[in-house]
């Protein structure tokens, strides 16, 4: 059986990953040149729209690193180009760690595994661009009225506002405890490794929220990782 670091640096793959990452920079290229041309419409100068977008690069800088530190481990689980091709077109590196492991899974497979074959890897890959493609079709077709609905959910205020707030938390919490679970059966290490991640992030966005430090937030993952690595680095 073929193993799945015999492809995952596959040429073909490379070049599919710098056609998608090329096509996010003339997206950016594109909405900036708009911004420009319909800034004296709102009463901006262009003085002032430099300003914002210098103010927006620097501000990325941070979710960016955070996702750097994630798509790191990422890598040595599905490979370069992939990662670049998913982290380049959703920036959600949790969602796409979720959508590989399931995918592994799915193919009887552990991304983990020392000999991760090729077919478990294919099944990664196809979870995690069409999970994503839901995403990119539900932005193009129902961007607009997604406004409405919302509205709509939350105009009686109350208890139906906070139900979806709940439910979506819910779902995440759900997402990730199932991993964590899968993590906590292999060993006492392990467990230790989760039970620590699970008290960091909580203390992050504490000290976050406490001391209004907005970059706790977008590092958080990062962080959390960080962490988890190092104790896992001394238990193991």
């Amino acid at each position: 059986m073929k193993l799945a670091s015999e492809i995952m640096d596959h040429p073909v793959l490379w070049v599919l990953a710098f056609v998608i990452v090329l096509i996010v920079i003339f997206q950016a290229i594109i909405f900036i040149r708009i911004s420009k041309k319909v800034a004296p419409e709102v009463g901006l100068t262009n003085k002032e729209v430099t300003s914002i977008i210098r103010t927006g690069a620097i501000s990325s800088l941070g979710p960016s690193f955070a996702i750097i530190i994630v798509a790191i481990s990422l890598i040595t689980l599905i490979g370069e180009p992939t990662t670049m091709m998913r982290i380049g077109i959703v920036g959600s590196a949790p969602i796409e760690t979720v959508g590989a492991s399931l995918g592994a899974e799915a193919a009887g497979e552990q991304l983990s595994d020392k000999n991760f074959s090729a077919q478990a890897f294919t099944a990664a890959a196809w979870t995690m661009c069409l999970g994503g493609m839901g995403w990119l079709l539900v932005t193009a077709l129902f961007t607009k009225s997604l406004g409405r609905l919302q509205t709509k959910l939350t105009s009686g205020g109350g208890s139906r506002a906070k139900w979806l707030s709940v439910v979506s938390t819910a779902a995440m919490i759900g997402a990730f405890g199932y991993f964590g679970g899968g993590q906590i059966s292999k060993g006492m290490n392990e467990t230790i490794i989760f039970l620590v991640a699970l008290l960091v992030m909580p203390a992050i966005m504490w000290a976050a929220q406490r001391f209004n430090q907005n970059w706790l937030r977008e590092w958080s993952l990062g962080l959390v990782i960080l962490v988890g690595m190092s104790v896992g680095y001394f238990l193991i």
